[in-house]
């Protein structure tokens, strides 16, 4: 299956989403090592949107409040989406954003960026879509980069009633170079979410004085119910009131890194909606998670992330690649 993969139907009759996530929608250009003379790669992406296409081929209803243009990079972007089964709200007016990713020898990827992240007249059909899904997702650039970040915030505080909330910084120094400020935004949003993800690499740049368990312990606190870590091949961590849960990466070929965060993230949500734990009435039931829970919800979105590196580019898995929750029915129980 490649990156512009046929996913899920839409399913657009039915107004309201079980996921919306919001967040920038950009091209990568991939070059390295693997392409030798070839010209680069080009791939639909951006953290926002991979999380949104992993949700979609794991089933859940999703959209995504983002923003690109009528441009040739934008109908990629657009086909991608659709394919997907992934319903767009565009706002903004700036050309479509891209990443130029060069790979190394062991496929881990850096970034140059040409980006902007407005949603400006979008506002009205963004605000339907965080208040009628049962969970918002953001993260990434859009939670940085103004004008657009402001307007994030803004959706997450009139979705709070109705949805349960997950967010990724997944930081970018080229982007964010003021740490301190970065750190701040951060904050501000893991205070305003349910469910948080970072990887060792971000909590690292944005806290270089602490460990990463003390950072993880300090975000909890901050309200979350679930603190997720993922540290490339030295697996996850899960971390809740209930306790910390850390397994071993899984043991793939790698193609590349890109995308593989956004894939555990999408898992992340899709096993949390199998035990009955987004929206409103889930928030109970998030707040009470057990370690055996956690367990089965670290494997489940450890097993995706090493699927997306054993493919080139961002492509996550679909269910018949991930399947279902390992005994959701006896974890339900808990």
């Amino acid at each position: 299956m490649s990156s512009q993969g046929i996913g899920p139907e839409p399913n657009l009759s039915d107004s309201k989403a079980l996921v919306t996530v919001i967040g920038e929608a950009l091209v990568d250009i991939i070059e390295g090592p693997r392409q030798g003379n070839a010209a680069p790669e080009t791939h639909p992406g951006g953290s926002p949107l991979n999380v949104a296409v992993g949700c979609a081929r794991l089933g859940l209803h999703t959209k995504l409040v983002t923003h690109f243009a009528e441009d040739a990079y934008g109908q990629l972007i657009a086909k991608h989406l659709a394919n997907n089964g992934v319903e767009p709200i565009v706002g903004g007016s700036q050309p479509t954003s891209t990443a130029l990713a060069t790979l190394d020898d062991t496929g881990a990827a850096r970034y140059t960026f040409a980006i902007s992240w407005d949603i400006n007249g979008a506002s009205i059909p963004a605000l339907a879509a965080a208040e009628g899904s049962r969970h918002v997702h953001t993260g990434s650039i859009a939670t940085v980069l103004p004008p657009g970040s402001k307007s994030v915030m803004g959706l997450l505080e009139g979705a709070r009633r109705h949805a349960t909330i997950s967010f990724d910084p997944n930081c970018r120094p080229a982007i964010s170079p003021d740490k301190a400020a970065a750190r701040k935004q951060a904050e501000d949003f893991v205070a305003a979410s349910d469910i948080v993800k970072a990887s060792d690499e971000d909590l690292l740049w944005l806290y270089p004085d602490r460990t990463l368990e003390e950072s993880m312990n300090a975000w909890l606190a901050l309200g979350p119910a679930l603190v997720a870590l993922t540290r490339g091949a030295n697996g996850p961590v899960l971390l809740s009131r209930s306790g910390r849960v850390d397994i071993t990466g899984e043991r793939v070929e790698v193609a590349d890194t890109v995308g593989a965060g956004d894939s555990f993230m999408s898992a992340l949500i899709s096993g949390l909606r199998q035990l009955d734990a987004l929206g409103a009435a889930g928030r109970a039931r998030l707040q009470e998670i057990t370690q055996d829970q956690l367990h089965v919800l670290a494997r489940y979105a450890n097993k995706a992330a090493g699927i997306t590196c054993s493919r080139p580019g961002a492509n996550p898995p679909g269910l018949a690649d991930l399947g279902p929750l390992a005994n959701p029915s006896f974890l339900l129980e808990g």
